[in-house]
């Protein structure tokens, strides 16, 4: 990028849905110049929304913007790794909305186009910028917990009328259910943890809904120490729900809410006394909504400044993306 580029950094969103909204909604004013989706009116409202920010429906012309350094890409699951491709060919750097490709293959070709046209690549697991996840986070690196142990987490929601009629259903653009959907966030979060997981167990289940993907997943992955992650992603959990408890050999940290329908964010610290007993108790409340996707985003701005690898980027979406190949294969889906 130019020098003034890299100062005040000009972006295209690819994808004008709910994602490309969000995303939209977190960006300094007058910095997205473009946005396109496949269905120009989507695009045009988006572009509305913003000043000096024009709409199309080709993606070429988008990528062809001059002042545009970074390049948001929120399509559907199968448009992910192939625009983002287009975008790094372009020497653009890329954010790609989680889980970026629809198999291992598709990122080991982003790799080779990041490393070839030396582009920055981020992969959009936002809950890893959610202010409890990051005070969780600060408390695990203080080593007040001990040794971590094993994590659960739960994270669900109830669909709607026509839920099995949407992308997410057919597994040509989404990949997979709700494994790939919901699951793969919890499967990154207890990556970040409790690092590489060695041994993966695990099904995917289709129990209420009437589609060819995975309405449920329930996940038991362990690391080389044998630390466990005890995961469940669900689309029939009817009310929403996230909880994503961490265990140490000292405390415990629990995580629950997202803001919303989920219910505020809530932090948990449960601090063990030498005489064991009732712990001590800290609670953190987040009440002030979700600004992960601004956090997150504004480190992918310093990762561009600093010519960082960012984090999560193409190493963590391939170690999230095997996991779910791999359940997916346990459970027969990836023959659909």
């Amino acid at each position: 990028m130019t020098k003034q580029t890299q100062e005040h950094p000009k972006f295209a969103i690819i994808g004008c849905g709910l994602i490309g909204q969000k995303r939209m909604a977190c960006l300094p004013p007058g910095t997205v110049t473009v946005a396109c989706d496949l269905t120009l009116s989507r695009a045009e409202k988006l572009a509305a929304t913003a000043p000096a920010c024009r709409a199309t429906d080709q993606v070429a012309e988008a990528l062809a913007t001059p002042d545009v350094g970074i390049v948001i890409v929120a399509t559907h699951n199968s448009a992910l790794a192939p625009t983002a491709a287009q975008a790094m060919a372009a020497g653009k750097h890329v954010l790609i909305e989680k889980p970026a490709a629809l198999d291992l293959s598709e990122l080991s070709q982003l790799e080779s186009l990041a490393e070839k046209h030396r582009v920055q690549v981020r992969i959009g697991y936002n809950l890893r910028y959610h202010p409890a996840f990051r005070q969780a986070r600060a408390i695990v690196e203080s080593g007040v917990l001990g040794p971590l142990m094993f994590i659960h987490g739960r994270y669900g929601h109830g669909g709607r009328l026509g839920y099995d009629q949407e992308w997410r259903a057919d597994p040509k653009l989404s990949g997979g259910g709700e494994l790939i959907d919901q699951g793969i966030h919890l499967i990154d979060l207890a990556g970040w943890f409790l690092g590489p997981f060695t041994s993966i167990e695990g099904h995917a289940a289709t129990y209420f809904w009437k589609m060819p993907v995975d309405d449920n997943a329930f996940i038991n992955l362990r690391n080389k120490e044998g630390k466990t992650a005890w995961l469940q992603a669900s689309c029939t959990e009817w009310k929403n729900h996230f909880s994503f408890e961490i265990y140490g050999r000292d405390g415990k940290l629990r995580v629950e809410g997202l803001g919303g329908s989920y219910g505020m964010e809530r932090l948990s610290h449960y601090q063990m006394r030498p005489e064991m007993g009732p712990p001590d108790t800290t609670i953190y409340e987040y009440p002030r909504g979700d600004e992960s996707w601004k956090v997150e985003m504004a480190e992918f701005v310093e990762d561009v400044r600093l010519q960082r690898t960012p984090v999560p980027g193409l190493n963590e979406a391939k170690a999230a993306l095997a996991i779910v190949q791999e359940i997916y294969r346990k459970s027969g889906y990836d023959r659909i």
